[in-house]
């Protein structure tokens, strides 16, 4: 194999959730916007096969890609970053490449070999890297490991990475370690220190950083810089401040200050690298411009897998973001646990918002009161958006409230319900495994002439990511529609309902989508329901 493409690698230390991720994501934009062909993958160090299975309220949200992966929301990032689809070969895990390998044993590969974790788990790590970039044809693959250095489930990726360093010419491979500063309140001062061991063990392992994004909430003064370059083995340009900001999207311009593009072209043979990023610059100053009380516009997302904060519905938060902006708006987004509408929380209070959000779920937790939240904007005329098992409920509650449907329900929640207006899917009856298995990826819709949806996208036909098990059932198609419920998207063959609504002039906007138009939104280009719902809403706060 001839690869042609450099590397870059990006660990952790100290802690998590510093934002590899979206480190990663905004070097790769950087990178691209100086003219290279780039492509980021992320490589997991969990046992698990992809985060589908995982628990959204500890993991975050699971992004879906057109080609039908379950991956980490790190690849939203990615995405939204660089304005480029990721794809299967972008995620990676443990959990793969352990069954990549039990598989080849069993087969008889490997010839009698005692299966080890080097050099057999590590070829199949760097057989993914090296494929990824064999296959993407990329001037730059920026590989993100997971995790934090000293982690023992990922001591495997960091071998793999230090062979290939090893292997491949020294132009070909540039490591950037991200690590936390911490700030000591009660001496007043930036301790460098866990920084200088994470550094070292990352050593340890035979990797040294050619950069270090130094992580704080704080500026760091010059001495303390000075220290980590020294300790660390560093040139002290090659050390950047990567300080906590409101707005994600000025990571890249931060970075960009310590001239991280053309100290990655020194190392990598990439001579004159310079980036445009006048879009960038545009996009930042517009959120700038917006924050004033008289640029909000309040947003309810009315949801349950709040418990651990908002990462759940991270990309239809940065949706809503992209589309408010769009309108030189700032949204100011409220979490609504649809638990609270059950214990008796009063549910005038959505009175007070703009438009009103219910994304995905699974499962019974919080869906009364979910059903509750959809009824009170259908009847008090706030736009509504449902996306996916928001549009589900939808037709449950169109079902119950509208058509006299009174005990109609989904039979994920009731498989009992006289009136399964949501029902499991025909390709799903036959289906025992969990991970993997629902309807995902990419498919098309085509659009009901004179619907809301059809105004919005400005064409016939859409094509959008899918992540369920469940849809509407055909059977309640010609009920609900003499009622009022607009079918207004159906896939190619007629067989799917892809989108619900109310007729513009019963609501100002009413639209519940089976897909994930969220997965597509991006800062520069804004998905165009979100775009929709944001305009109705819009037109609700002048109307107030």
């Amino acid at each position: 194999m001839t690869i042609k493409s450099k590397f870059i690698f990006v660990t952790g230390g100290v802690c998590s959730s510093l934002g590899k991720g979206i480190a990663s994501a905004s070097l790769g934009m950087l990178l691209k916007s100086s003219g290279l062909k780039i492509f980021v993958m992320k490589m997991d160090p969990y046992l698990n096969v992809d985060p589908g299975t995982m628990n959204p309220a500890q993991h975050g949200e699971v992004f879906v890609s057109d080609d039908g992966a379950e991956t980490d929301l790190d690849l939203g990032h990615y995405e939204r970053m660089l304005n480029q689809p990721i794809t299967k070969i972008s995620s990676v895990s443990s959990g793969q490449i352990y069954n990549e390998v039990t598989k080849k044993e069993r087969k008889g590969d490997f010839l009698g070999e005692t299966i080890q974790i080097i050099p057999h788990i590590t070829n199949e790590i760097k057989i993914k890297i090296l494929a990824a970039a064999e296959k993407s044809n990329a001037d730059v693959v920026i590989v993100e490991i997971g995790g934090t250095v000293g982690d023992i489930e990922g001591e495997s990726f960091l071998e793999a990475i230090r062979q290939l360093r090893d292997e491949l010419p020294a132009d070909f491979t540039l490591s950037v370690h991200l690590s936390l500063l911490i700030y000591l309140e009660s001496s007043d001062e930036l301790k460098t220190k866990p920084t200088q061991h994470s550094v070292a063990l990352l050593r340890k392992y035979g990797v040294r950083p050619d950069i270090i994004l130094a992580r704080t909430d704080r500026e760091i003064p010059e001495n303390a810089l000075n220290k980590i370059s020294k300790f660390c083995g560093v040139p002290k340009k090659a050390v950047i401040p990567a300080p906590t900001v409101k707005n994600i999207y000025e990571i890249p311009l931060n970075f960009q200050t310590g001239k991280i593009v053309e100290l990655i072209g020194e190392k990598l043979g990439f001579n004159n690298l310079k980036p445009d990023l006048n879009q960038w610059n545009n996009l930042v100053e517009t959120v700038k411009s917006v924050q004033n009380p008289e640029s909000q516009i309040k947003i309810a997302i009315v949801g349950k897998y709040f418990d651990k904060g908002a990462d759940v519905y991270i990309s239809v938060v940065e949706a809503l973001k992209h589309a408010a902006w769009n309108f030189k708006r700032n949204p100011v987004i409220d979490f609504i646990n649809s638990e609270n509408f059950e214990a008796g929380f009063n549910i005038c209070n959505l009175l007070k918002y703009a438009g009103v959000v219910v994304p995905g779920g699974f499962g019974k937790r919080g869906t009364e009161g979910i059903i509750d939240a959809i009824s009170f904007c259908r009847k008090n005329a706030i736009p509504y958006l449902g996306l996916c098992f928001g549009m589900q409920l939808a037709a449950v509650e169109f079902a119950r409230n509208a058509a006299g449907l009174n005990e109609a329900h989904t039979t994920e929640i009731n498989p009992e319900t006289k009136y399964p207006v949501i029902d499991l899917m025909l390709s799903q009856k036959q289906v025992n495994k969990k991970g993997g298995t629902m309807r995902l990826g990419k498919y098309a819709c085509c659009l009901n002439e004179k619907s809301i949806s059809r105004s919005c996208y400005g064409k016939d036909t859409i094509e959008e990511r899918h992540r369920h098990r469940y849809e509407f059932n055909n059977q309640y198609r010609e009920a609900l529609e003499k009622f009022g419920l607009v079918i207004a998207g159906v896939s190619p063959d007629k067989k799917l309902v892809e989108i619900v609504e109310l007729a513009k002039d019963e609501h100002p906007f009413f639209v519940g989508v089976q897909f994930h138009p969220e997965f597509l939104s991006r800062p520069l280009n804004p998905h165009p329901l979100f775009k929709g719902f944001i305009k109705a809403a819009l037109e609700r706060k002048n109307k107030k």
